[in-house]
């Protein structure tokens, strides 16, 4: 599995209605945030490593009712906190 995130611009006055949607129609979703700023809503995916992204984001993220737009981050590598001095 990997990891991507997606930020998730709205069309005025829908973010929860896309965020709560989100949450009951994508599987895939791990963690969902509102935001500030440019972008209204931040997702963190867990894909297949054979998963088209691409696909991903435009059939199950943009299709959402009340998405406006979308930025896609792909991560490389996660590091985990929790170290010592």
């Amino acid at each position: 599995m990997r990891a991507i995130f997606v930020q998730i611009k709205c069309e005025m006055g829908t973010a929860y209605r896309v965020a709560e949607r989100a949450a009951d129609e994508i599987a895939e979703l791990s963690e969902l945030y509102s935001t500030s700023g440019q972008y209204d809503l931040l997702g963190k995916f867990y894909l297949g490593v054979d998963a088209d992204i691409g696909r991903f984001v435009t059939e199950r993220v943009q299709s959402l009712p009340g998405v406006r737009d979308t930025y896609t981050l792909i991560t490389f590598n996660a590091f985990g906190g929790g170290r010592t001095g």
